[in-house]
């Protein structure tokens, strides 16, 4: 079953992907939770119409997406916390404080959704690497580093 997709899906595609799926995937998943619709013909030609209107914006969020990515590229975050005796944190740091160190440090306001810590959640001092993903396939690396307070 092809499908438009009305919002980005993981492993699937991004906004206003046409893409084909597997029919129970599409009937009891993404049309219900109104992530896609059916691409009929009439859906297609309005699905037409809107990429249209939208190229010119498309081109100034990839504009600003590509600054964001320059000025984000190698920036260091440094996170200060509590440490036990053998350098386990108490409790872990995930992307929402990445995020607000980001915020803090270098006044860049990012979605924590869009913040990857390798292995899900830091756990010990050290430094680690974070991936901001911030438009389609403009990605930035930053560093993490856990400082004992």
């Amino acid at each position: 079953m092809e499908i438009i997709l009305k919002q980005d899906v993981a492993n699937l595609g991004y906004k206003d992907d046409i893409v084909k799926v597997k029919n129970g995937y599409a009937n009891n998943y993404l049309l219900p939770k109104g992530m896609a619709i059916i691409a009929t013909a009439s859906n297609r030609k309005m699905h037409e119409e809107t990429l249209r209107q939208r190229a010119f914006k498309e081109q100034k969020i990839r504009k600003d997406a590509e600054t964001l990515q320059a000025a984000l590229q190698g920036k260091v975050v440094r996170i200060v916390v509590k440490v036990g005796e053998n350098g386990q944190l108490f409790g872990s740091i995930n992307n929402m404080q990445v995020a607000e160190a980001l915020m803090n440090q270098h006044n860049y306001d990012v979605d924590r959704k869009k913040i990857v810590v390798d292995g899900d959640k830091i756990k010990s001092v050290g430094t680690y690497t974070a991936t901001v993903n911030i438009y389609r396939e403009l990605k930035a690396e930053l560093s993490v580093e856990v400082i004992a307070e």
